[in-house]
């Protein structure tokens, strides 16, 4: 223990200081400054790190302080007024779809709404939370909603929700309006294939 503090004691000499060891009549190692006995050693100590003390009254540079991030726009509420989960949409041979969606807050400046229909985009991002899709086949679809920012990073969506398109086959397009004799080949549901042939003969004249 002895010799653990003497070796702190000399790691606080100058640098500039001799340090000396020798082996005292009590047969004790010692460590000084100045050689007091004919046996002793000089040491060759590394030379240690150093910085100079700041002066009294200097102020310390303080650290700058790091940016606090904008906190990025919330919205609590987003979702689809209509149609309704799981509802069944029927207007007839056009395929329309009409979506309205709501947010809390409303819009905020800078935003957009956007469809994705069965995963993809519907049309281009809109302010409007009012979107008419045409055209749409029949059967099962999916949508969605999303709020995106003016860089196009989505911030909020809707879950999926299914829908089911009515529209009306050819047949029953038929049957409500049946095929006229200029509707072959001009109405989908008339193909000229299904058209009657003319039960008139043409009879020429024998010279």
């Amino acid at each position: 223990m002895r010799l653990v503090l003497l070796c702190l004691a000399l790691l606080s000499l100058p640098a500039a200081a001799q340090v000396y060891t020798y082996i005292d009549a009590e047969g004790n190692r010692v460590f000084t400054d100045r050689p007091q006995s004919q046996n002793a050693q000089r040491l060759n100590l590394a030379p240690t790190n150093s910085m100079p003390a700041p002066k009294a009254g200097t102020p310390r540079p303080m650290p700058e302080p790091a940016a606090t991030p904008q906190p990025t726009p919330s919205y609590q509420l987003l979702r689809i007024l209509l149609p309704e989960p799981d509802a069944a949409v029927q207007n007839g041979t056009s395929g329309d779809l009409i979506v309205t969606a709501t947010s809390e807050p409303a819009l905020l400046p800078g935003h957009f709404y956007r469809l994705l229909l069965d995963g993809e985009p519907a049309g281009a991002p809109s302010r409007s939370p009012v979107f008419h899709v045409t055209n749409i086949d029949r059967g099962t679809h999916q949508i969605a909603v999303e709020i995106l920012d003016a860089e196009g990073r989505t911030l909020e969506r809707t879950p999926s929700q299914p829908v089911h398109i009515l529209r009306l086959s050819l047949a029953q397009k038929r049957r409500i309006n049946p095929c006229k004799k200029g509707d072959y080949g001009v109405r989908p549901e008339c193909p000229l294939k299904d058209k009657p042939k003319d039960d008139k003969v043409s009879i020429l004249p024998f010279l």
